[in-house]
């Protein structure tokens, strides 16, 4: 009887590798649609975000187009060493670090409040054509927002302008006022982002049980009291899981939007870390030196996601893993 139970043992153990190979087809049947759906995006990720990772070589290489990546001398942390030594380091570091912080700490409440406000909103008509109007700059290239931009603040004929001397003020050169660089680049970014980063906030909302709503009704809440204790709290997890993915992104600012914005008289407070990394590789070719500064900001980057993800842990329970 012993050897019949052991032997059953191993004939058990070897289904249950077969039982989830099995189960793992019924899924892929079962969604086979939507996994269709979601080849290009992993197309997508393949080239551009993981496929481009082999070109950090060169980080570490004093890289020359005519030998290619693995025949060029190592160097080991040169190129590294000689950004810390750069004088532009510091600088660099306080613009990345300044706008980024100021756009977090900006433009990432105005959606909430904004999907706070269109659910309190009981006129429907009023509420789709606000929606309508709030999700269009989104779909806006980045070229024309700054187009639009530059030709708003133009100091010749630049609507601003044309009000403030109506006004009896003196016009302003916006663009070439460093001090006024950093408002208009977050103004920008809450007027662009603001309606389309709502929709999240109002799927979560919408997914609020109502009979809360209607117990605190019954209480004798009123509506502000309901957006407090109610649909506040209810989406905090989806507040604290957008905070943390913003705050990964603190270093990683977009080059396009502060290329076409910035000029020499404004690099003080407007020169970042991927503007830099455009001029010293696409423009002056040094290849190797704007890979290790791009390594370099993307180090910092997961540094911030990895504490902005446990402070929400330890502070909420929440985190993206």
């Amino acid at each position: 009887m012993q050897s019949t139970s052991t032997e059953l043992v191993p004939k058990q153990t070897d289904r249950a590798p077969m039982s989830r190979f099995a189960s793992m087809l019924k899924h892929i049947k079962r969604d086979r649609q939507l996994l269709i759906l979601f080849i290009p995006c992993i197309i997508f990720y393949i080239l551009f975000r993981y496929g481009p990772l082999y070109g950090l070589i060169i980080a570490f290489k004093d890289y020359s187009v005519y030998e290619g990546i693995m025949k060029s001398d190592w160097v080991g942390l040169k190129h590294f060493q000689r950004f810390f030594d750069s004088p532009d380091f510091w600088l660099l570091f306080k613009n990345t670090f300044l706008l980024g912080v100021f756009t977090m700490l900006w433009a990432f409440p105005f959606p909430i409040m904004f999907a706070l406000l269109l659910n309190e909103s009981r006129f429907m008509r009023f509420k789709k054509l606000v929606q309508t109007f709030s999700y269009l700059p989104a779909f806006l290239s980045v070229v024309i927002v700054t187009s639009m931009i530059i030709d708003f603040l133009s100091p010749t004929n630049g609507v601003v302008n044309q009000v403030l001397k109506a006004m009896g003020f003196n016009g302003v050169y916006f663009l070439a006022a460093p001090e006024w660089f950093r408002t208009i680049f977050i103004s920008t970014e809450i007027w662009q982002h603001m309606g389309y980063e709502a929709i999240i906030y109002l799927a979560a909302i919408a997914s609020i049980d109502p009979t809360l709503y209607e117990a605190a009704k019954v209480d004798g809440a009123k509506r502000f009291q309901m957006m407090r204790y109610i649909t506040i709290p209810s989406i905090m997890p989806t507040i604290l899981i957008l905070f943390i993915i913003k705050s990964g992104s603190i270093f990683r600012i977009g080059y396009e939007k502060v290329l076409l914005l910035y000029n020499p008289m404004t690099y003080e407070v407007a020169d970042v870390f991927s503007t830099y990394v455009y001029r010293k590789g696409l423009l002056e070719t040094n290849y190797s030196y704007a890979a290790a500064v791009g390594f370099f900001e993307a180090i910092v980057a997961l540094i911030m996601l990895l504490i902005s993800n446990t402070v929400s842990r330890r502070a909420g329970g929440k985190g993206l893993w």
